[in-house]
């Protein structure tokens, strides 16, 4: 079957740029906070961080409403965040604290917001995709309209759950995109040590459009997500968005630890990575197109870096969880 083509760019002005750069930006400064906090020793655990992939999330989740599902991996932090949850709760939940996205219980790999449409992150390589498919379903029978996106990186493509998310969603056009974050590394192996041929050409095998697109280019991943996202709306079934992109962070905050000066990543290419940064793209194509007044943008930065400090003092002065709250939440009964 043919690659799918790319959406137009209706619907691409000024305030749908804004709205993905502000998301990018929010992701950004979010995670630059929690590095620094985990190497000063303030946090409780180590932390996944998505920074240089903020592209794939703004531009996919730029089309989804509230009741849209989507569901992550253990770097979830950015989808959490470009789908509406916000940096104070996320802040909180961090510090495991009762005021946050999951009363503190869940912690840096388990965010959660259903009223965002948040089924999660997830600390088992490909956990949220058959989460995905079965929220795919539910709308699916009830024809709502609405659409369920699983977002996982190249390491969870080596899981079973996938082919077979795949082939029940191509089987039943279930309302679902696969969105695949290919940052090249699967945990600290270079995917090609793992990974045999294109993971487009299993999507395509199953007869679902597939298209294979520059992660770090925001405008191409919401071109790509756009006819995506529509095709599945209007009962056409799923589609597999696998979007080139990378890590700027190690594959966890913690790993200096017990890597013990080992490398798995050339500085080189890292370096070479970090010079087609998203953001700085992006920045670099509004200079040259004028789709934004710079001013703009740099007024929205200061509001996020004001966002941020609020939300920091928020999740410290917030109350850890009492005692009796681990045993709630555990069984139906319990009120959330």
């Amino acid at each position: 079957m043919a690659n799918l083509e790319y959406g137009s760019n209706e619907g691409l002005g000024p305030d749908a740029l804004i709205s993905m750069y502000r998301v990018m930006k929010r992701i950004r400064l979010v995670e630059e906070k929690l590095g620094e906090d985990f190497r000063a020793g303030k946090l409780i655990a180590g932390v996944h961080l998505y920074s240089g992939q903020e592209a794939v999330a703004a531009g996919i989740c730029a089309h989804l409403n509230d009741k849209d599902w989507i569901a992550s991996n253990h770097r979830g932090h950015g989808h959490f965040l470009a789908k509406g949850g916000s940096v104070k709760s996320l802040m909180a939940e961090i510090h495991a604290k009762a005021t946050g996205a999951c009363r503190g219980m869940g912690g840096t790999m388990h965010v959660a917001d259903f009223s965002k449409g948040m089924m999660g992150a997830n600390g088992i390589v490909g956990g949220g995709i058959s989460l995905i498919c079965g929220a795919a379903y539910s709308e699916y029978l009830k024809k709502s309209g609405s659409v369920a996106i699983a977002f996982f990186g190249d390491g969870a493509a080596t899981q079973g759950v996938l082919s077979e998310a795949m082939n029940l969603s191509s089987l039943w056009r279930l309302p679902m995109i696969f969105a695949c974050e290919n940052n090249l590394f699967s945990e600290f192996s270079h995917t090609s040590t793992v990974l045999h041929g294109e993971l487009i050409a299993r999507a395509q095998a199953l007869e679902m459009p597939a298209i294979k697109v520059d992660g770090n280019d925001v405008v191409e991943v919401w071109r790509a997500a756009q006819i995506a996202v529509d095709r599945a709306r209007d009962g056409g079934g799923p589609t597999f968005i696998e979007a080139m992109t990378y890590r700027m962070a190690g594959h966890v905050e913690a790993e200096t630890g017990f890597l013990q000066g080992a490398q798995y990543r050339e500085s080189s290419e890292v370096e070479a990575w970090k010079a087609k940064d998203p953001i700085d793209r992006f920045l670099k194509w509004n200079l040259e197109t004028g789709k934004v007044p710079q001013a703009t943008l740099q007024e929205l930065d200061a509001e996020l870096i004001k966002e941020l400090e609020e939300a920091m003092a928020f999740a410290l002065s917030s109350p850890e969880p009492p005692p009796e709250q681990a045993f709630q939440f555990m069984f139906a009964d319990h009120e959330a």
